[in-house]
C-alpha cells in the first residue's frame, strides 16, 4: 500500500525566529519519496512556512485519512501561548503575543492523529524552544498522541540573535540521501551522532514505540548527553479516540480510558479495543454498528461512575463524533453542545480546553446543517453558548449571529 508523506516546516518571520526550518525542505525533497515514507511508493506533501494554522490543520487531516503509512516529517519551533501555556508550532505570523491565535496547537497532532492504527504512523522532528518553552518541556515532555512513534529532538535557545539550523532533520535526510532506509531507531541514532560530532548536546530527545501506551518500550523523553538519549521518562498516556472536524479545531480532550465493559461485551485483549471495534466499524461504512457499540460503553459508564462522569463524557464525545463521520450533523451538534454544558455544569471554566473544544466542534457542526429550519431551531442555544464560552478564534459568537440572522430572514 502507498505510503504518505508530509514535510512540515515552518518558524516565524522577522526577529522572533530561532531556526530556518524551511531551508531543511531542499534536502528532503532530494530523497525520493518511496525513502521517505519507507513503502514502495508514497505520496508527498510539502508546507513551506505556512501563515494560518487551519491552512496546516486541512493539509494534516487530509494526509492522517489517507490509507496506508503515515511519516510526517515536523521542523520548527515551539512557543508556549501566554494564556493557556500550552505549546505550539509558530506558524510565519507567530510572535510572542499571538501565539494562541497564529501558531499550531501541538495537541492538535494529537487530535488528528488518534483514529489511526497503531503502528502507521511516525513522526520525525527537529524542534528549536524559546528559554520559556525550553522549561516547560523539560517538566512535561511533548505527547504526541497513542499509537504514534515518535522520533527527534528538542533544541534549547541557540543564543541572541542567531537562527540556529535543523541540524537534525538535515543529518536525517543525508542518511535517507545515501542509499537505503534504515530502521528508525538506527536512522535517529545515526542522525543523533551526526550533530553530536558538530559539538550540539545538551538536546532533549524523544524517541521510542507507541508513545501513548502505558509503559510503552522505548518511548520517552529525555536530556542528551552526546548523541546518546538516556533512559529517559516515558510520554504520558493518551486514550484514542476519533479525529478532529473542521473547522473551530480543539484542544485535547479530557478522555479517560473506560474501565469496565458493558454487559454482552469483551474487552480481554487490545484486539477487544472499543475504541478499535468502533474504528473498524466505521472504516467499513456500518455507522448504526458504531453508534451501538459507543452507546453501550456510554450506558455502562453511567451506570458505573454517574452522569457527568468523565467516562461518560468521554462517550459522548465519541458519539459525536461518530454522528459527524455518518453525515448527521445535527445530532453530533446537539451532542456536542451537551457535553461543553455538562463539563459547565461541572464546574469547569469556559477557558478549560474541553469546554472549548466541545463548543468549537459544536459549532462546527452547526455550520454543516443543509437543513435551515433544524439549522434556525439550534443557533439559539448555540449563540447562548457562545456568549458563555468565546473561545480562542475571534468573532466566533458574532460568526453564530449573523448566521442566524441569515437563517431567520429566510424562513
Amino acid at each position: 500500500m502507498p505510503g504518505t508523506v508530509l514535510l512540515l516546516a515552518a518558524s516565524p518571520v522577522g526577529k522572533g525566529r530561532l531556526v530556518d526550518a524551511a531551508s531543511v525542505l531542499p534536502v528532503l525533497a532530494a530523497v525520493p519519496p518511496a525513502v521517505l515514507a519507507g513503502t514502495d511508493t508514497a505520496n508527498v506533501v510539502e508546507l513551506a512556512d505556512p501563515l494560518e494554522p487551519q491552512a496546516v490543520l486541512t493539509r494534516l487531516r487530509a494526509a492522517a485519512a489517507a490509507p496506508g503509512p503515515l511519516t510526517v516529517f515536523v521542523t520548527g519551533q515551539l512557543q508556549l501561548d501566554r494564556k493557556q501555556r500550552l505549546p505550539h508550532l509558530a506558524l510565519a505570523r507567530t510572535t510572542p503575543s499571538t501565539v494562541r491565535y497564529t501558531g499550531f496547537p501541538w495537541h492538535w497532532f494529537r487530535e488528528e492523529l488518534r483514529l489511526r492504527s497503531a503502528g502507521t504512523t511516525t513522526l520525525l522532528v527537529d524542534l528549536h524552544a524559546d528559554a520559556e518553552t525550553w522549561a516547560w518541556l523539560r517538566g512535561r515532555g511533548l505527547e504526541c498522541g497513542p499509537g504514534v512513534t515518535v522520533y527527534g529532538r528538542v533544541a534549547p535557545p541557540a543564543g541572541r540573535r542567531r537562527v540556529a539550523a535543523p541540524t537534525y532533520m538535515k543529518a536525517v535526510a543525508t542518511v535517507l540521501r545515501s542509499g537505503g532506509r534504515p530502521e528508525l531507531e538506527q536512522l535517529h541514532q545515526m542522525a543523533l551522532a551526526r550533530i553530536a560530532g558538530e559539538g550540539e548536546v545538551g538536546d532533549l530527545v524523544l524517541w521510542g514505540g507507541d508513545a501513548g501506551a502505558p509503559g510503552g518500550a522505548g518511548a520517552g523523553f529525555a536530556p542528551a548527553a552526546g548523541a546518546g538519549g538516556g533512559s529517559g521518562v516515558g510520554f504520558p498516556p493518551a486514550a484514542p479516540s476519533l479525529p478532529v472536524p473542521e473547522g473551530f479545531a480543539p484542544g485535547p480532550p479530557d478522555r479517560p480510558r473506560p474501565q469496565v465493559p458493558p454487559q454482552g461485551v469483551s474487552a480481554d485483549g487490545p484486539e477487544d479495543d472499543p475504541h478499535a471495534l468502533i474504528t473498524a466499524a466505521v472504516q467499513a461504512g456500518d455507522h448504526p454498528a458504531a453508534d451501538a457499540l459507543a452507546a453501550r460503553w456510554e450506558h455502562a459508564a453511567l451506570l458505573a461512575h454517574g452522569a457527568g462522569s468523565a467516562e461518560v463524557l468521554h462517550w459522548s464525545e465519541v458519539r459525536a463524533d461518530l454522528a459527524m463521520f455518518a453525515g448527521d450533523a445535527e445530532r453530533s451538534c446537539r451532542t456536542w453542545m451537551a457535553v461543553a454544558a455538562a463539563r459547565l455544569a461541572a464546574g469547569q471554566p469556559a477557558d478549560a480546553v474541553p469546554v472549548e473544544a466541545a463548543v468549537d466542534r459544536a459549532h462546527h457542526q452547526w455550520g454543516r446543517i443543509t437543513d435551515r429550519d433544524r439549522a434556525r431551531a439550534l443557533g439559539p442555544a448555540l449563540a447562548d453558548l457562545r456568549g458563555r464560552v468565546p473561545g480562542r478564534r475571534q468573532g466566533a459568537l458574532d460568526h453564530v449571529r449573523e448566521q442566524l440572522r441569515h437563517l431567520q430572514t429566510q424562513s
